[in-house]
């Protein structure tokens, strides 16, 4: 196995911006991106008759209040820490010990420690921890919201939910004013968007200058991870950087791989990035030392072409079915293996709405209207069933009130463009 200098091209550090740092360092206010966001998901709750709502998911908590804690270990223990938010009252139910950590936030107006109410937490005693659970949250919705309060939950195991709609809780899904509210973003909050993608697009540019045959998919992908890290960045959500076969079909994980000689490397950046918001654009590259095979620029075009099309049909009014109508035709050969979306939400993950293909839409596609503050990645994966590489490429861009604004800015291969 190739040895990695993890010390290479590394004089740009310097002087990086960090996330939740004062707003003067990055000119972002970051106490308005909260106050927007809250008053988002209550004005959501208000348009869907909600009382109140308890999120469970750190997202959707990071996105209500602007607090995190431990944010993939709380996506797959909860409810480990929740909040209770109603039309002017926040309380947050943090993790045992952490309760400092949502000290000095505007949209908290209260924490209190979590019950968390989960088999690793409570063991054969889950049901009665469930029970109490939905006992005391009966109670604070009562008091705050009153005795007829409908309550929107997400993400809650099935016997807190249940034990709650026992306890006389009118119980609906919360996914739909939190999604609605998450979709439309702030100007403050593009700030944070640009952020995040400015220091995503820095981790990709180290990442390419590794890109050397005999390093694993593994080694090469670690270089975005470390720089996203070193940004104070957060994560990457998904493992999809393949090399060679592997880049067809989509969607293998990255592995360890050995990249070999003048193969397509492909890659979906997924990053959570600064400010916790998802830096997502796709980018195929060349492994050299050759110059890029007819078939492997072919490729390329194709899915250029796919993007470049989709993005200038995008309009602020359009309905999501004239979009599909309007997209580009994915050629017979590349159909069975097309991208599963033709577009989709971006915020602080992937998020609603869902774009489908023309062919897809009469089963899985549901209507809608493109509006201004939308964030979008526009798709493309084309690699025909069978072949031996494939090309995936993204774009994430802005609805404004005239037209479309390029939010991703890292190029393109000239090389693979021909």
């Amino acid at each position: 196995m190739a040895e990695f200098d993890w010390h290479a091209e590394r004089g740009d550090l310097g002087g990086l911006a960090q996330l939740d740092r004062s707003p003067d360092d990055e000119g972002i206010d970051l106490k308005a991106v909260r106050q927007y966001r809250q008053a988002q998901v209550r004005r959501e709750m208000g348009r869907h008759g909600i009382d109140a709502v308890i999120l469970s998911d750190p997202v959707n908590i990071r996105y209500a209040t602007g607090t995190r804690n431990m944010q993939v270990f709380s996506m797959r223990n909860g409810p480990a820490r929740y909040l209770l938010l109603t039309a002017d009252r926040s309380i947050l139910f943090e993790f045992t010990g952490c309760l400092h950590l949502a000290e000095g936030f505007e949209t908290v107006d209260e924490v209190r420690p979590g019950k968390t109410a989960s088999f690793v937490a409570a063991g054969p005693d889950i049901a009665a921890r469930e029970i109490g659970w939905a006992k005391d949250m009966a109670a604070l919705v009562e008091e705050l919201a009153g005795k007829r309060a409908v309550v929107g939950l997400e993400r809650m195991n099935a016997g807190a939910a249940l034990a709650l709609r026992d306890a006389g809780v009118h119980v609906v899904d919360a996914q739909a004013p939190v999604e609605m509210a998450r979709a439309i973003k702030s100007d403050e909050e593009m700030k944070c968007i640009n952020a995040s993608l400015r220091a995503t697009e820095r981790g990709v540019a180290k990442l390419r200058e590794a890109i050397r045959p005999g390093l694993t998919e593994a080694e090469l992908w670690s270089v975005l991870h470390q720089s996203v890290i070193a940004q104070n960045g957060d994560y990457v959500e998904t493992r999809l950087l393949n090399a060679g076969a592997r880049t067809n079909p989509w969607f293998q994980e990255t592995s360890d791989n050995v990249i070999g000689e003048n193969e397509l490397i492909a890659l979906d950046t997924d990053v959570v990035g600064c400010h916790g918001y998802y830096s997502d654009f796709s980018r195929t590259f060349h492994s050299g030392p050759g110059n890029p095979t007819a078939e492997q620029k072919e490729l390329y075009r194709v899915a250029h072409e796919q993007v470049s099309h989709n993005i200038g049909i995008l309009h602020p009014g359009m309905s999501f079915r004239d979009y599909a109508e309007a997209a580009w035709d994915i050629p017979e050969k590349y159909h069975a293996n097309r991208y599963y979306l033709s577009a989709h939400g971006c915020g602080m993950t992937g998020e609603y709405p869902y774009l489908y293909h023309r062919g897809d839409f009469p089963d899985a596609g549901y209507d809608g209207e493109i509006k201004p503050g939308m964030t979008l990645c526009v798709e493309s994966y084309i690699g025909a069933e069978g072949g031996k590489e494939g090309v995936k490429l993204e774009q994430q861009v802005l609805i404004t009130e005239t037209g479309v604004e390029l939010l991703s800015r890292f190029p393109f291969e000239e090389a693979l463009l021909g």
